[in-house]
């Protein structure tokens, strides 16, 4: 079994870059003190969604985000510990809006720029062009940032091509007056960890007074395995057992009736219920009639 302490940092954010700092090296403080492996904080934390929370055309020096970057690329060293980090970066023209990977010893592993854009966010940035894992503590992690995860199936599923067992989500959903999506975008976040059996970690920015959203950390069989309040600054701390991810329906989706794919479905889909007859017959070997 490989157990892993992950957890989520739904901190508060607006265009006050300093005060988003703050937030994020106090959730940083916080997760250290529960002994976090992986910490994942919300999209766009460092200087703000420009979407709602600044704008377009907020300047941000690439200076200070390179301090920011550093700062906590630092901190999660000198403690072991992995990061997520919401931020963005600098291309002449629109940013990236990116995650920034941090490992536990501290440096930088990569970055992931969020590929499908709103029409808001095709305002303010440039589209990413492709998905990537990270290897941290061993374990091959996927991220996908908000509208790309929540509407794309195909993201997520890429992550699951190449390895991921976890999957980070980190998201701003919103300032708006649109709380009907609460259920719609909870529901979304469940099927993208029920439909690959992957651990499913999203998390969101704490947005009052419309946090379209909670933050969840969804199991492999699509159950929850820990929630946030809305509109409650929080750090959702859980313990996950990696090999629960067994990837069983993202197999099978690309395997179809292969009998190794279909043994690994049959008891997640039908626990208890299902005979030992009735179990045979479904994963006899491939090629017997």
């Amino acid at each position: 079994m490989t157990t892993l302490r992950i957890a989520l940092a739904q901190v508060r954010q607006s265009a006050d870059i300093d005060d988003n700092r703050a937030a994020i090296l106090q959730a940083v403080d916080d997760a250290v003190a529960q002994r976090v492996q992986i910490l994942c904080f919300p999209e766009t934390q460092t200087v703000g969604y420009r979407v709602d929370l600044s704008s377009p055309e907020a300047s941000v020096s690439s200076v200070w985000l390179e301090e920011v970057h550093s700062e906590v690329a630092h901190r999660c060293g000198a403690a072991g510990m992995a990061c997520i980090l919401g931020t963005e970066i600098p291309t002449g023209g629109k940013p990236y809006n990116t995650a920034l990977v941090i490992g536990e010893d501290g440096n930088i592993r990569g970055t992931h720029h969020k590929t499908m854009l709103t029409p808001l966010d095709a305002v303010a940035y440039s589209r990413g062009t492709e998905q990537h894992t990270f290897e941290l503590f061993g374990v091959t992690v996927g991220v996908v940032i908000c509208f790309e995860g929540l509407r794309f199936a195909h993201t997520t599923a890429e992550c699951l091509r190449r390895g991921a067992r976890l999957v980070f989500h980190p998201q701003n959903n919103t300032t708006r007056p649109n709380d009907w999506k609460i259920p719609i975008h909870h529901a979304m976040i469940v099927t993208r960890a029920a439909e690959n059996t992957v651990w499913f970690a999203s998390c969101n920015a704490c947005l009052p007074p419309h946090q379209n959203s909670r933050s969840l950390i969804v199991a492999p069989d699509g159950r929850i395995h820990g929630q946030t309040e809305l509109c409650r600054e929080e750090l959702l701390v859980r313990d996950i057992d990696v090999e629960q991810a067994t990837r069983a329906m993202f197999r099978l989706s690309q395997e179809h009736s292969s009998s190794a794919a279909l043994a690994d479905t049959a008891g997640l889909l039908f626990a208890d219920t299902l005979t030992s007859e009735e179990y045979a017959a479904a994963v006899k070997p491939d090629g017997d009639s």
